[in-house]
């Protein structure tokens, strides 16, 4: 019998997953992020700390992320557009889902590659009222390698995307405030 080693400790998620069942306050989590402008359209967001478990958290180390626009739109191109960071997300989201997954399954994986596409008609952040803002479609393709066949394969990314927490927040609406302090 071989061990699958995918680098996630499943038995620490279903753990988690069991004690929150007696303690659903804990699993309330608040994620930060903190965006200073700094001049044109470029913006850098910092990511440090986080509230959950019933208190105030810290991620190992502060991540900063730069975002601009590309020089076509008469930026400097600091950093990837505000847009395709939502790209990232999906992207790492089902990604860490399909590893997870394949770990709980018992299945090996060799390599796992997502590939995120959003097809975008920017006439509307120039303010055509006619065009909406965000993003037509997105569509994410998977090529996996793993030790499993193709319908098993098929069933982590269903199930990573049942998971998904930013594949839910993309695909349902979630209310959003924005205010001035």
């Amino acid at each position: 019998m071989t061990t699958t080693d995918n680098g996630v400790n499943v038995q620490a998620l279903l753990d988690a997953r069991e004690a929150l069942k007696g303690a659903p306050e804990a699993a309330q989590f608040t994620w930060r992020a903190t965006s200073k402008w700094d001049k044109g359209v470029h913006s850098t967001t910092t990511i440090k700390n986080f509230y959950g478990l019933g208190a105030e958290q810290s991620h190992k180390s502060e991540t900063v992320f730069a975002a601009d626009h590309p020089e076509v739109f008469a930026a400097e191109d600091n950093g990837i557009t505000p847009i395709e960071y939502l790209l990232v997300g999906l992207a790492s989201c089902l990604t860490a889902g399909v590893a997870s997954v394949a770990q709980n399954r018992g299945i090996q994986l060799n390599s796992v590659t997502a590939t995120v596409e959003g097809n975008h008609d920017i006439r509307g952040i120039l303010g055509d009222a006619d065009v909406r803002n965000g993003y037509n479609d997105i569509k994410v393709t998977f090529n996996i390698d793993a030790d499993a066949s193709p319908e098993d394969i098929e069933a982590l990314v269903a199930q990573s995307q049942k998971r998904s927490a930013v594949f839910d927040a993309l695909t349902n609406p979630t209310d959003v405030t924005v205010e001035v302090a």
